[in-house]
């Protein structure tokens, strides 16, 4: 379990207001996740977007301003009649992804390409598949890496 020992650590949370019935229980439990493994509450910020498509420049802004060790995204994408699903899933990924290798910087993509909601509230809430944990606990992770990296240089 990593346990946080530094109240340097700043993560911000993008998610979705899409399909907030989910994203919602995300950041609510993606919180307490970090709350639990050492972070205070004013070491996390959570940023409020309209849809999965608002994410990456979001996400872009948050880490070009350097005030951040880590960015958590949070999204529900559902399969509909149309293209659109497959356009956002991919071009959101492709280009969150691009963020964190352009700026140095673990972006952690927890958005929810599901085909029926129920899959998607499985994982928000489910304890063997919990994306919010994940996501959390991948942040933390990605950081304490980093920041060995660095030291070895």
């Amino acid at each position: 379990m990593v346990l946080v020992k530094s109240n340097k650590i700043r993560l911000a949370i993008i998610a979705a207001l899409y399909r907030q019935e989910v994203t919602d229980i995300l950041v609510k439990t993606c919180v307490a996740t970090l709350l639990k493994k050492g972070l205070k509450k004013e070491q996390i910020t959570v940023v409020r977007v309209p849809g999965t498509w608002e994410l990456h420049l979001t996400a872009k802004k948050l880490a070009k301003s350097s005030k951040f060790n880590a960015l958590i995204c949070f999204g529900v994408i559902k399969k509909g009649n149309t293209y659109h699903f497959e356009q956002l899933a991919n071009e959101c990924a492709r280009v969150c992804m691009q963020i964190g290798l352009d700026y140095e910087i673990p972006l952690v993509y927890e958005v929810l390409p599901v085909y029926d909601m129920k899959d998607a509230m499985h994982r928000a809430i489910s304890s063997d598949d919990n994306r919010a944990v994940e996501g959390a606990t991948t942040a933390l992770k990605m950081i304490e890496l980093l920041k060995s990296i660095a030291r070895e240089r």
